[in-house]
């Protein structure tokens, strides 16, 4: 039996930014938090809203020295009759759950995680930005807590849901960016943890992607760690192409994130009767179908910046340039026919939208 969620609100609220057109991206967060704690032979209780705060953790931690942890990311928009609703909380749940199982973490019912999520964001209902292009980003994730070093599972975990209002992921919004194509470096292998949202694989991600922002770069797009042969993903997007009109993207195996942006795009363009293919995609395929002109477009997909357009992947002293430097057509489509649904201002067919 789960706990009820106790709330504890704020006597002392924060001042809610009074210009939207500045809150990028995960920069300001909301007045409360939902915190629940796991205890071996207990399980799950003390389940709480109250104000947001910095956490009180033991130097000893697992989290902090085994990376035991795991995080999610979704959003909540506000339509235009004022109402807000979530986008497919339960397949965060979901994942977060078979990420909790990789990490040998214990789960949490989906039903109960999204009851969480819709709990708080009611709670925080002014805190979401009523702008275009706006959200309330959710960042819901558990850590490893408690007073134990050795390098075994913990027995004692906080799960715990964050609210940040947020823009526009990239400072220049749907502006195309470019991608460095990287070989030197690896994310993550076959066996690996390269499938499951935990910090590690985006702390791996992290000198590849300073030293190509130094050049000029705004991603890294990993090739396979193997051969350095197929591509997979970019830092914080699944990546998509579109080869001789149809809509091609890696397979997730165990190496690749498997992104409900991306899940939620493959079904909208089938059911607009592209060709969805997903398959290995070899980096010699591109530079072959770009010389061909059977490469017209490439983007990332992603909760954060729902779909980024590419411009230029480079590769060695190799370049592709793709859609003229703008927005290519089936990209556009996908983040209208997505975003409309996000914002209600289309039709879900699907059920995605739960309502706060």
């Amino acid at each position: 039996m789960l706990p009820e969620i106790q709330i504890i609100k704020t006597q002392n609220p924060k001042q809610k930014p009074e210009d939207e057109s500045t809150l990028g991206f995960g920069k300001r967060f909301s007045d409360h938090m939902f915190l629940i704690e796991y205890t071996e032979g207990i399980g799950w209780h003390n389940a709480r809203i109250e104000p947001y705060a910095p956490l009180q953790l033991s130097p000893a931690a697992p989290v902090l020295h085994y990376a035991q942890e795991i995080f999610e990311g979704l959003k909540a928009y506000r339509r235009a009759d004022g109402a807000v609703q979530l986008f497919r909380p339960e397949e965060n749940a979901k994942r977060l759950n078979s990420s909790a199982e990789r990490m040998c973490m214990p789960t949490l019912d989906v039903e109960y995680q999204v009851k969480a999520m819709q709990t708080l964001v009611k709670v925080e209902e002014d805190w979401v930005p009523h702008c275009e292009g706006t959200s309330l980003y959710l960042r819901p994730t558990m850590i490893a807590v408690g007073e134990e070093l050795g390098v075994h599972p913990s027995n004692h975990y906080l799960y715990f849901i964050i609210c940040s209002p947020s823009g526009a992921y990239y400072k220049n919004g749907m502006a195309p960016v470019r991608i460095r194509i990287e070989d030197r470096y690896v994310r993550a292998v076959r066996g690996g943890i390269g499938a499951w949202k935990t910090g590690g694989n985006y702390a791996a991600s992290l000198k590849a992607g300073a030293e190509a922002a130094k050049d000029g770069f705004d991603q890294v797009l990993w090739l396979d760690g193997r051969e350095n042969r197929y591509v997979q993903e970019v830092g914080a997007m699944n990546m998509m192409f579109v080869l001789d009109g149809k809509l091609v993207t890696a397979p997730i195996e165990d190496c690749i994130l498997p992104g409900i942006t991306r899940k939620s795009i493959m079904q909208l363009a089938a059911d607009k009767g592209m060709t969805v293919e997903e398959r290995p995609i070899e980096l010699t395929e591109l530079f072959e179908a770009y010389e061909k002109g059977t490469l017209t477009e490439a983007f990332g997909t992603g909760t954060a910046a729902v779909v980024s357009p590419v411009g230029e992947m480079c590769y060695k002293d190799r370049s592709m340039k793709l859609s003229g430097g703008k927005i290519g057509p089936v990209a556009q489509a996908m983040y209208d026919a997505l975003v409309g649904i996000q914002t209600g201002a289309l039709p879900d067919p699907y059920n995605w939208i739960t309502p706060v």
